[in-house]
């Protein structure tokens, strides 16, 4: 699993690394749409938001995304809340 973004990221969580090595799989059954605002679980730096609006489906698993005061980025499913 890796964070793709135009800029320099930190890792996720370490919590949540041992959540998915340990064989957790959240169901989620939300529907995303474009221009949806979500809650990341990391901030991709300490002066940007914790939040998102995802711009347009990537692929099944993965947004582009726009943070304020960071960019776009590039998010899977698993770095935003359900």
């Amino acid at each position: 699993m890796s964070l793709q973004t135009t800029h320099p990221v930190c890792s996720p969580a370490p919590a949540l690394l041992r959540a998915i090595a340990s064989g957790w799989n959240p169901v989620c059954h939300i529907t995303y749409t474009r221009d949806t605002w979500v809650k990341l679980l990391l901030s991709p730096s300490e002066y940007a938001f914790d939040e998102a609006k995802l711009l347009c489906q990537k692929s099944s698993d993965t947004w582009v995304a726009w943070v304020p005061d960071y960019g776009e980025v590039i998010l899977d499913k698993s770095y935003f809340y359900c």
